[in-house]
């Protein structure tokens, strides 16, 4: 059977990066890379001539950076973009604006050293590279364990919590859910009760999101702590290579960190989230699912939804991949399914 493949632009000015992503891209059968650019004037001749689906772009380049390429291109030919970045701090602040650009995701570069972690790193860049284009997701190959959230947090029969006006809101998202995140903190008042955020992202870009939503805000924006006082007005971030748990301590909720195995690949895990604030918040929780590829969080937002906490999830149309939100509602745990510029005034409205 024949496939379409995939065609990619690489665009690095290390030829030796250039060389790695070759060598991995054109390792799947539905992805063929189809030229390389040592920077952004090269790339844009190819991209006229050889009309690729996907890009990857490096953040720093000379002549001309990624930031400034990757504008151009989203005004003058939106296409799907992967940026390709290093894991320092001046990395992470130009990708996280690279996603407020249009970009559709991101990934670390290669190290020269990869061997250890060779095969892990091309499964996911890999995996991006079809998200980015569309494809079907289903045929991935499924290399690491895929852990339940019962291996960081054990499923107990349901307790009975009574309903008070202090709430959590729990919010989960992966692929796009940056800037959609972005999108809902900065309609959110100042006086929103506490909230908590498990986004699927790497440990060096958390913190650098933590802060850049800390100046978007009217709320405070925290990289989450050990045993942190959920309070209303602030809004605690899941670290990178952390699992984000709520619990109760006494009178008050708390953020539990866990670093535990990855559940459904993911560390944090938004199914681990959901899953602590059905059990400990119960109907005082309100769940929101924004975009994101896989399943992670459709089964944590149902048991809240089952615990009677109001659940809401983000539209197909309004969302870069429909793969979280849309498995949630197939498993009934949804109350409302919106536009992400409706999201917020229904939390408000809640609230």
């Amino acid at each position: 059977m024949n496939v379409s493949k995939i065609k990619v632009l690489i665009i690095d000015d290390s030829a030796l990066i250039r060389q790695m992503l070759t060598k991995i891209l054109n390792s799947a059968y539905d992805i063929e890379v189809i030229g390389t650019a040592a920077d952004p004037y090269i790339a844009r001749n190819k991209i006229k001539r050889l009309n690729p689906d996907v890009l990857t772009l490096d953040v720093e380049m000379p002549r001309m950076d990624g930031l400034v390429f990757l504008s151009h291109l989203m005004r003058l030919r939106p296409m799907p973009v992967i940026m390709i970045s290093a894991l320092t701090q001046k990395g992470a602040d130009i990708t996280l604006q690279a996603l407020e650009y249009g970009a559709v995701d991101f990934i670390a570069k290669p190290q020269i050293d990869i061997a250890q972690t060779f095969d892990a790193y091309s499964e996911e860049i890999i995996s991006k590279i079809r998200v980015a284009a569309c494809a079907k997701l289903q045929k991935i190959p499924k290399v690491a364990p895929k852990y339940p959230p019962d291996i960081i947090i054990e499923k107990k029969p349901r307790f009975r919590h009574f309903k008070t006006t202090e709430k959590i809101i729990a919010i989960g998202a992966s692929t796009g859910g940056t800037e959609a995140i972005k999108q809902l903190l900065v309609q959110m008042p100042a006086d929103t009760p506490g909230i908590a955020i498990s986004q699927h992202i790497p440990a060096t870009f958390s913190y650098s999101f933590a802060m850049r939503m800390n100046q978007l805000s009217a709320m405070t924006v925290y990289e989450a702590e050990n045993d942190k006082v959920i309070l209303p007005g602030y809004v605690y971030i899941a670290p990178g290579g952390y699992h984000l748990l709520v619990e109760r301590s006494g009178s008050r909720y708390i953020c539990r960190l866990n670093q535990g195995n990855p559940v459904n690949r993911h560390r944090p895990s938004v199914d681990v989230l959901f899953r602590s604030v059905a059990q400990n918040v119960g109907p005082n929780g309100i769940g929101v699912i924004l975009t994101g590829m896989g399943d992670d969080g459709a089964c944590g937002i149902t048991e809240m939804h089952e615990a009677g906490a109001i659940t809401v999830a983000q539209d197909e149309h309004t969302s870069v991949v429909w793969g979280m939100p849309g498995e949630a509602i197939k498993r009934g745990g949804i109350d409302h399914i919106l536009p992400l510029y409706k999201i917020a005034d229904k939390l408000i409205s809640l609230i």
